[in-house]
């Protein structure tokens, strides 16, 4: 028989993790052992964090909000024309965090990275550079997953440069828990009605999506929407060696 005082405690142990945990949480496939979610599967690529292209912290409405693990990656467009200087890049960046915070309302940048034309990869919601955050970029499947915002348009016929997606695939590679196929699927539940889904509608998602998958919207451009495939096989291989 068990001493009566660790008899309570592993009596209490069911209470705690109920408390711990959300019910959403309790329907989905647990990720990798919690140990190994600090060891990436792909080394860090290089970033150029927000100190350096001066993003407006005094803005920013609230702290970042930290996440378990990243299941699953979107990938966006912001835009832009894709005629831009790289080195306008940072001023683009600061205009893009004003425009989300005090016109749409949003803490802070909704992408938690975005790369330009060259391959640089920049912080984009703060936080994004050091751990998971949550990020503003996916209706209904913000949590769990990691916008990454292509510099660009990417209509139908344009050229989506080669630096862009090895970028993509470097940050992609990089942030998925290490028990994610990037070439596979992931059971996602939608948290909103405004997704392409109603909010509680459990979907299985590429774990490397376009946001259209999840949204109406013709984000990211036909051309960038077009190379995701492509861009999955990258990742997979980095994730290889």
């Amino acid at each position: 028989m068990w001493p009566r005082r660790l008899t309570q405690v592993v009596a209490l142990v069911p209470l705690v993790l109920l408390t711990n945990w959300g019910a959403a949480e309790l329907s989905e496939p647990r990720p990798a052992p919690r140990d190994s979610l600090h060891r990436p599967a792909a080394p860090r690529p290089r970033i150029v964090e927000r100190s350096v292209w001066h993003a407006d912290e005094r803005a920013v409405r609230e702290r970042p909000a930290a996440v378990r693990a990243v299941r699953a990656v979107f990938i966006h467009h912001t835009h832009h024309f894709g005629s831009y200087d790289c080195r306008e890049v940072p001023a683009l960046l600061r205009a893009m965090q004003e425009s989300h915070i005090h016109g749409e309302g949003w803490d802070d940048l909704g992408y938690n990275f975005v790369v330009d034309r060259c391959g640089t990869i920049y912080e984009g919601r703060a936080g994004s550079a050091r751990r998971a955050v949550l990020g503003a970029h996916t209706q209904g499947f913000n949590t769990g997953s990691v916008g990454i915002a292509a510099l660009g348009s990417f209509g139908a016929g344009e050229r989506v440069p080669r630096a862009m997606l090895e970028a993509i695939a470097a940050v992609a590679a990089w942030k998925l828990h290490p028990g994610a196929d990037p070439t596979g699927r992931v059971r996602m539940v939608s948290t909103n009605d405004r997704s392409r889904y109603p909010e509680g509608t459990a979907v299985r998602l590429h774990t490397i999506s376009g946001h259209r998958d999840a949204y109406e919207t013709d984000c990211p451009g036909d051309a960038l929407y077009a190379a995701l495939p492509r861009l999955r096989e990258m990742v997979a291989r980095l994730r290889d060696r």
